[in-house]
């Protein structure tokens, strides 16, 4: 049997976390010799189904469009990968927040355990995930006959584009069009010109000890537009109100793991740690010298941040 993979996309742009997801679904599709399929549910998502089919390792692409569909509501689209999941054994997605709305939602539904945010797959059965905010490293091995799945992204690489495209196949769904469990309102959505949190390369993250959200936004917001960051906060800053809460980094904020991760003035607690200690290259500036940053820094900057982060954008 083969492998359904959830998309995450916007219906006219696949996310880049499908693509990571790809390179966890295409291992487990090698150890039990089968297909990965691409389920694109949406309203107009022709593009994003385009977009999936051109992904090394996709065998075909479903594309189920109807309007309630389109803002990824987990009642209908649950229904829908449930109807489907009768020719596949394995359902996976990434573990964003569309992936943590629906695929418990179809895992209750099949009546089966969720293996929740893999970072490695050991077997077609077996695989590694964090416990205790990543102190710990769980291999856990799923029995049920189907597996439901969901991927930290920050612990794969991006599947290639090329080779030829898949096969898009569109796909009739009788998901319900009007539950009544949920309904959707809109969209509130932050503009920014700065990369995305949870693709960017290079993010540089603020603190407590910025001490106010004017000098959060006067020392850490000139050194990211200077070096192309983008911007990320620890909870303590985050709950201070010196960042928004979508720039949160950390366990109950987002997981990243960028080329170079520059922390401002975080202490490094546990909670802040399991966000981010997957970064290539991690540097910590913090005017306390025993603080458990350090410990985790491959660079370590004991110095005043109010001057250190000033001098840094000067030199760039």
């Amino acid at each position: 049997m083969a492998i359904l993979l959830l998309a995450d996309h916007d219906n006219n742009h696949l996310s880049d976390q499908t693509a990571k997801t790809l390179t966890a679904a295409s291992q487990i599709a090698k150890e039990q010799a089968s297909d990965v399929h691409v389920l694109v549910a949406g309203a107009g998502a022709k593009a994003a189904a385009e977009q999936a089919a051109k992904l090394s390792g996709v065998s075909k692409v479903l594309l189920a469009e109807d309007a309630s569909l389109a803002n990824n509501l987990a009642e209908p689209l649950a229904a829908l990968i449930v109807q489907l999941s009768g020719s596949y054994d394995t359902i996976i997605a990434a573990a964003t927040s569309t992936g943590k709305n629906v695929m418990p939602r179809v895992a209750a539904l099949l009546d089966v355990a969720q293996v929740s945010e893999i970072i490695e797959v050991v077997s077609s059965d077996t695989f590694k995930r964090p416990i205790y905010a990543g102190n710990a490293i769980q291999t856990v091995q799923a029995t049920d006959a189907k597996k439901v799945i969901t991927v930290r992204t920050a612990s794969f690489s991006q599947a290639p584009f090329g080779g030829q495209p898949a096969a898009v196949e569109e796909i009739s769904t009788a998901a319900p069009s009007s539950s009544q469990l949920s309904t959707f309102i809109k969209d509130a959505l932050s503009a920014s010109d700065r990369p995305e949190l949870t693709s960017a390369k290079v993010i540089i993250s603020g603190g407590r000890a910025l001490g106010s959200a004017e000098k959060f936004r006067q020392v850490i917001l000139p050194v990211a537009d200077k070096i192309g960051a983008a911007v990320g906060a620890s909870r303590a800053a985050v709950d201070a109100g010196y960042a928004p809460n979508d720039w949160q980094v950390g366990q109950t904020g987002k997981v990243v793991a960028p080329d170079l991760y520059i922390a401002c003035g975080i202490s490094g607690a546990i909670q802040h740690l399991a966000g981010m200690k997957d970064s290539k290259v991690i540097v910590a500036i913090n005017k306390d010298e025993e603080a458990p940053i350090f410990q985790v820094a491959d660079y370590g900057l004991v110095a005043d941040l109010f001057e250190a982060l000033p001098e840094l954008e000067r030199s760039t």
